[in-house]
């Protein structure tokens, strides 16, 4: 069984496939592709409302109406409504390249130039189409569109530069634009009438009238490759923004016919407003991730945030929680710098980062966060609390600078130690960017730390010992203060990876013979090697505890290693070999990246998120698992198919399975009987219990009940304690009578609910529940009632007149007070479902307290109930009185 289940990816906005935008009401929303899944966001904030499931294959077109969302995958159209899935249109012998939700209906076309007509009104059901059209065997369709006030009618762009008019309510074609000879990749209309905008490969702008088939005039786009998406101001403004394949957009102005302004570097998911006074765009709002594959990757700030460094030379803070939160550090005035020179920003972007290391206890103080760049001979400092680049650039060895390799900030936040390609180690002050002495070790030939590149550094948490790492395979420890040598280690392999626990003193090395050493840094001893990696290590990683060790491989697998036995408790396969990972603080979330992917994936620890005592159930010894990568929504995945999976071992049967408590389930399995277990209620349902009577003081109607609508004749209904009528179909006999004692029994059994197939009333309920002395089934059946429900069932059983009260009269009435009594006092004594017992207490004595003081036959009970609930308080009092005085302490203790 794997340890770590697929949750979600993040940092995927958006793909290269044309987003669908639509108006409801005052809101606008824009659906976009995002590989194999879609998401809806809404453009007032650009924040992610709906996000689809994961699809089979990769869309290629996406079209949208009303609460539907339709994406073409292969030869087939999968239809949404909202996230869920209801229907797939089939039909298509090729694949799908184009979707327009047109009126009721939405046309589909293929590459083989087939054009279906699917009915919108049908969407639930899996139907064929309505109708088809044949486009042609020498017309290879690039785009469609439906012109304004065209009705029936739909232009389509082709690969050859003519395009059609088509009728799609007759199937006929009524007239065929011969082109300008290069293809056509978009077309638009326009606010003017007969007037539409047309793109070509040969980044060329037409703006064509439709009715004369004359051209107005044309285009040329600022830069090279071919014009992929068009749009017209419908504010007045006579402006056409032309978007190109290069990420630049031209804004032209259609009066003077001439280029107006030029928006570079545009492909980001963003906004633009023209709000200027000299009519130029500015950024409004945007959402992005990384347009290259990340490589170092790093919890942050509790596991609340990741920090992750890709090759596009961005140095990105991800929150897991709220992706509008997401944002790209800044590098200074890059977009003002890159327009001066003329160049593009990633040209002024620093180099990518190879390494970094944070200090959380320093963000409020000064640049926290230290950053490495591919093949820089200085290091960066970045200030997290503004997200921007810090005040110092740390420069070791100003006399023979070489590249920095390794960093690493001390406990305190105060040091920054740099690692070089050449093998010098230099100690900075991060407030005030003064180098603070250097690492000299007297037994190398030259002036230097490590004879070779410093791979990795590491500060032990109390600032005493600094630990490094070179890339010739020598591990050496000095003391942090004093720079002397202390300790070294050999292991005559050249080093790839180093990282360190200062909480359990353990440094763990990945080395080129794929081999983990685990050293003890306070015993300057070997005490640990994992064997089982079949290529090389790319990163490493500790658990929050200590225990665990996580190793990835460019082999395609993550391996979770047990430092206290020494063995190997998992291992995960990929499709796509991973390049970073991070374990959260709190161990309940790993983050990975990938070859080849731009997003960060996130699994979920299972061992946390289910029921599981211990860790044996996840214990798979060698065997590797094949698991399938996160998608960009956070539903739990479909199971696998059997041939997907690992059996476990034979030994793992009798363990028990878990595989069914994952994220977003709940359970209210009770751990052991000494804890208080809650009921997981809403709030809001046991509350209302105990305040029943305020609630219906408050909602007391101020007018006088009107006469309830009556049903037909022929279907009688019966109101019932939720307030919903049951509408009782009659019965005849033989003679064509109704049947009024089959009404009756039907009546009755409306009355009761349906628990185990059987209809059951309360009392019945109870019974049946006191006799095996079980009570689960009873429990859930009020839990399952309204709290108006629950007080109408207790009232049943109230005892008007308690001063003359007779037994056999009221047999029935104490019987069940009574039965009820064996109940609470049953319920009490397990500690289960606490809260919502507590408040059924109060329900029931407030309803019959007077009852049971003038009955010795259940004073008894109820003394056996006032016992169980006083232990049971003073039991939870202590223990809210021992965390109340340990808080007490240690707040007002000065450390």
């Amino acid at each position: 069984m794997r340890l770590f289940e697929p949750f979600r990816a993040l940092g995927y906005i958006t793909d290269g496939v044309p987003f669908a935008v639509q108006r409801r009401g005052i809101e606008t929303f824009v659906t976009l592709s995002v590989g194999k899944a879609w998401q809806i966001y809404n453009c007032a904030k650009l924040t992610a409302v709906l996000v689809g499931p994961q699809m089979d294959k990769k869309i290629r077109a996406l079209a949208c109406w009303r609460d539907f969302t339709f994406a073409a995958t292969g030869n087939d159209i999968a239809v949404f409504r909202r996230a869920h899935q209801v229907a797939t249109w089939s039909g298509h012998n090729a694949k799908v390249t184009l979707l327009l939700s047109f009126g009721q209906h939405v046309l589909s076309v293929d590459l083989e130039g087939c054009l279906f007509i699917w009915a919108v009104a049908e969407v639930n059901q899996n139907r064929p189409p309505i109708g088809q059209i044949q486009l042609g065997e020498k017309f290879s369709p690039s785009c469609i569109m439906h012109p304004d006030t065209y009705l029936n009618k739909v232009l389509i762009g082709s690969e050859e530069g003519s395009l059609q008019l088509w009728n799609v309510n007759t199937r006929k074609k009524l007239y065929e634009f011969k082109g300008w000879g290069s293809s056509i990749r978009c077309c638009v209309s326009s606010p003017a009438l007969d007037v539409v905008g047309i793109g070509c490969s040969d980044g060329k702008i037409h703006v064509h009238n439709l009715r004369y088939d004359e051209e107005i005039v044309t285009f040329m786009h600022s830069t090279r490759g071919a014009v992929t998406a068009l749009s017209f101001r419908t504010d007045g403004q006579p402006l056409l923004a032309a978007g190109g394949s290069s990420g630049v957009i031209s804004i032209w102005n259609l009066e003077k016919k001439k280029l107006q302004s030029v928006i570079k570097d545009a492909h980001d998911s963003s906004m633009w407003i023209f709000d200027t006074t000299d009519g130029e765009a500015r950024l409004l709002k945007y959402r992005s991730g990384h347009s290259a594959p990340p490589m170092c990757i790093r919890y942050y700030g509790k596991g609340r945030h990741i920090l992750s460094a890709g090759q596009d030379r961005a140095f990105r803070i991800f929150s897991v929680i709220q992706d509008q939160q997401s944002r790209e550090l800044s590098q200074g005035h890059v977009g003002k710098r890159a327009k001066k020179l003329k160049v593009k920003d990633e040209e002024i972007k620093l180099p990518p980062v190879i390494a970094f290391d944070a200090a959380e206890i320093r963000e409020r103080d000064w640049c926290n966060v230290v950053t490495c760049h591919l093949d820089d001979p200085c290091a960066y400092t970045w200030r997290l609390q503004n997200f921007v680049i810090g005040e110092h650039i740390l420069k070791p060895c100003l006399e023979d600078p070489t590249p920095v390799k390794s960093c690493s900030i001390s406990a305190c936040g105060n040091f920054a130690v740099l690692g070089t390609e050449g093998g010098w180690l230099e100690r900075f002050n991060l407030q005030s960017g003064i180098s603070r002495g250097t690492y000299i070790d007297i037994g190398e030939k030259r002036q230097c730390a490590h004879n070779g590149a410093v791979v990795g550094l590491a500060c032990e948490a109390t600032n005493t010992l600094l630990i490094s790492g070179g890339y010739n395979g020598d591990i050496k420890v000095w003391d942090f203060k004093g720079r002397e040598l202390k300790f070294r280690w050999e292991i005559e392999v050249p080093l790839i990876k180093m990282v360190y626990h200062p909480g359990n003193g353990l440094l763990a090395t990945a080395a080129d013979d794929m081999i983990l050493r685990l050293f003890d840094v306070t015993a300057m001893r070997l005490v640990r090697i994992f064997v089982g990696h079949m290529d090389r290590v790319t990163d490493l990683c500790f658990s929050g505890d200590g225990k665990w060790l996580l190793s990835s491989s460019m082999d395609g697998t993550i391996r979770v290693w047990d430092i206290i036995s020494s063995r190997q408790l998992n291992a995960m396969r990929m499709d796509s070999a991973v390049t970073a990972l991070s374990l959260s603080p709190g161990m309940d979330m790993l983050a990975t990246t990938h070859v080849g992917h731009n997003g960060i994936y996130l699994w979920a620890n299972r061992m946390i998120y289910s029921n599981a005592t211990d860790i044996e159930p996840f214990i798979n010894g060698k065997q590797v698992m094949k698991v399938s990568m996160p998608t960009v929504s956070s539903k739990r995945e479909s199971e696998e198919a059997d041939e997907n999976r690992t059996i476990v071992a034979e030994s793992n049967v009798n363990k028990p399975d878990v595989s069914g408590c994952l994220i977003g389930d709940s359970y209210s399995a009770q751990l052991t009987p000494e804890l208080v277990t809650l009921a997981l209620l809403p709030k809001s349902q046991w509350q209302s219990l105990v305040n029943l009577d305020i609630i219906k003081m408050r909602n007391k109607p101020i007018e006088p009940p009107k006469k309830p609508e009556k049903a037909p004749f022929f279907l009688p209904s019966l109101p019932t304690l939720s307030g919903e009528r049951i509408f009782i179909p009659s019965s005849t006999n033989g003679d064509g009578d109704q049947d009024e004692t089959r009404n009756d029994k039907t009546v009755f059994e409306a009355r009761g609910k349906k628990l185990g197939g059987e209809s059951l009333s309360f009392m019945q309920l109870l019974q049946s529940c006191a006799k095996i002395k079980d009570f689960t089934t009873f429990t859930n059946y009020l839990k399952g009632l309204s709290p108006s429900a629950v007080d109408m069932e207790l009232r049943l059983l109230q005892i008007v007149d308690n001063e003359n009260i007779s037994e056999a009269e009221h047999s029935v009435e104490l019987q069940g007070i009574g039965m009820l009594l064996d109940y609470f006092v049953n319920e009490v004594s397990c500690n289960n479902n606490f809260e919502f017992v507590q408040a059924l207490i109060r329900l029931f004595l407030k309803i019959h307290g007077e009852t049971i003081r003038c009955q010795v036959s259940l004073q008894e009970k109820a003394r056996k109930l006032l016992e169980i609930q006083s232990t049971t308080w003073q039991r939870l009092d202590t223990s809210f009185q021992n965390a109340r005085c340990m808080i007490t302490f240690l707040s007002s203790s000065q450390f």
